[in-house]
């Protein structure tokens, strides 16, 4: 993606909303965006803004979530659903070859990668960051995942900077939020104030330069930026969580032994969810499967999870077979090796591990619970000091 400079922001009206997706599916993009859906906002196939979530919230805490109305007509008025956009640049089910039986042996097809342009709508912060990281995982290194990398540069991202906070968000703490500071091709801001409703439109490369100049829109004036600030401003003081970050590779390896392992582990059901809806885990797993007659055999790779006893599986068992040390892997891992490994975290504080935990376990308390187990007791030994 080539970052476009120097373009001013610009005013999108609501009523033209709509003349952004038909100047995407000009250009060949398959258009995607949130939509209501079994009582969640997911991502799918949208057409116009008719399709979208107008009108909705969600209200999320530890293990809950609900939709509710909203009392204007807001079209990207809620936090984030169970879906991340990694479902669709690192889809939870891809086949990667199949085999037909010939005379003498087989013939192996390896899967074409997708060649279609993909179009991302309302593309929030926090997951503009998640798919960076991803970024980094699948074409970072000296192995490089051809199929997502053929994902990811037809992919044209439309970020949204948040106006609306979820119980269970915390971006502001992993610096990855609300507004988009790069990683887009256009970036919106929607704004409903004094009778209006209207998107500042921030231009984030090329193509988004070359998208936007078929929209009519028009200079945005200094009342309409300062707006969209505010939106940003008042998002940023809405965070339903917060994670004190300070030295917490070093807090993590010094407590592999914290007792707040098993605590948490009495609670973890070690379902997965938590992965499953994760924007940045990336695991996976390979499955060989054939038909009944024996003619046809594929190769699938599909979503796995550091919570489940296989994952760990080697000869002799599971390396990780209590709850304990399946938990504790996952979230020193999240925010602690993913650092060595990846120079960032592999948390963007979306708080979709908190929302969709069933039992509402929450990683902002399990680190602030063992960051106060190493405060405890350093009280308790000053106040011995000062008792003598």
């Amino acid at each position: 993606m080539e970052e476009a400079k120097n373009l001013n922001p610009s005013i999108l009206q609501r009523s033209q909303l709509d003349l952004l997706f038909g100047a995407l599916a000009e250009r060949g993009y398959r258009v995607v965006g949130p939509t209501v859906r079994d009582g969640a906002i997911v991502y799918d196939d949208v057409r116009s803004s008719a399709d979208l979530p107008v009108g909705w919230k969600d209200e999320q805490d530890g293990g809950k979530y609900r939709l509710v109305r909203r009392d204007d007509q807001a079209v990207f008025g809620y936090a984030v659903g169970p879906h991340s956009w990694k479902r669709f640049l690192h889809p939870p089910l891809v086949r990667l070859w199949q085999a037909t039986r010939k005379s003498g042996g087989f013939d192996v097809a390896a899967e074409q990668h997708e060649q279609r342009l993909t179009a991302f709508i309302g593309v929030r912060a926090c997951e503009l960051n998640a798919i960076q990281i991803q970024d980094k995982v699948f074409m970072g290194g000296p192995h490089v995942d051809s199929a997502y990398k053929a994902r990811r540069e037809r992919a044209f991202l439309v970020a949204l900077n948040c106006g609306q906070a979820s119980g269970t968000c915390f971006c502001v703490s992993m610096n990855t939020g609300p507004k988009a500071e790069r990683g887009f091709d256009l970036a919106l801001t929607e704004v409903l104030e004094d009778g209006r409703h209207y998107f500042v439109v921030e231009v984030g490369s090329e193509t988004g330069a070359e998208v936007a100049n078929a929209l009519p829109l028009s200079p945005a004036k200094p009342a309409d930026t300062a707006a969209a600030e505010r939106v940003v401003t008042q998002t940023a003081s809405q965070m339903g969580r917060s994670l004190d970050t300070t030295d917490i590779k070093e807090l993590l390896y010094r407590n592999y032994e914290n007792r707040r392992w098993d605590e948490v582990a009495n609670r973890c059901l070690t379902c997965a969810n938590c992965t499953m809806v994760c924007p940045t885990c990336f695991c996976t797993t390979i499955d060989d499967v054939t038909d009944l007659t024996g003619e046809h055999a594929e190769r699938q790779q599909k979503w796995d999870s550091c919570f489940t006893m296989d994952f760990s599986y080697i000869h002799g068992g599971s390396i990780r077979p209590s709850a304990r040390s399946r938990y504790r892997q996952w979230m020193t891992h999240k925010l602690a090796t993913w650092i060595d490994q990846f120079g960032s975290s592999g948390c963007v504080g979306c708080g979709r591990c908190i929302t969709w935990c069933p039992v509402g376990i929450d990683i902002t308390e399990e680190a602030r619970a063992i960051r106060q187990s190493e405060i405890a007791p350093q009280a308790a030994a000053k106040e011995d000091e000062n008792g003598d």
